[in-house]
């Protein structure tokens, strides 16, 4: 685990950018544009260096500590949590795609963001993942 850093200013900032990050990933549960993962994900590495005692309790957390405890420690994500994140973030940029967003090349640029962000957290490994059949 990151030591705290040594001046009190930055690790109070640390713990508001962390608090402000688990805010915004709370929301992603329930507002479909915003991603959880990478949130909570940051949150903890700003509790990391501002707070051990709120990184404790993130750790800790039921809904957030497994995940966040696997990538710490294997830099990889539950395969379920992975796809799921997946499935919701192609859906709700589809829907936004389709319904929303009427520019033709913004229609291109953000199914290309969602590609390769789709893309990226596939490759991101998981070692729950299921084996393949032949």
């Amino acid at each position: 685990m990151p030591r705290e850093h040594a001046s009190r200013l930055v690790r109070g900032l640390l713990l508001a950018a962390g608090t402000l990050a688990l805010a915004l990933g709370v929301l992603g549960i329930f507002l479909p544009l915003l991603p959880t993962t990478p949130f909570v994900l940051l949150a903890a590495a700003c509790y990391a260096r501002g707070s051990h005692r709120f990184h404790a309790w993130l750790l800790s957390n039921r809904t957030f500590g497994p995940m966040v405890y696997e990538w710490e420690r294997h830099r990889s994500l539950p395969y379920r949590t992975k796809i799921t994140a997946i499935a919701l973030m192609s859906a709700t940029l589809a829907v936004s795609i389709v319904f929303f967003v009427r520019i033709t090349w913004l229609q291109v640029l953000l199914a290309a963001f969602g590609l390769g962000l789709a893309i990226w957290m596939y490759r991101i490994p998981s070692r729950d993942r299921p084996p393949r059949e032949s």
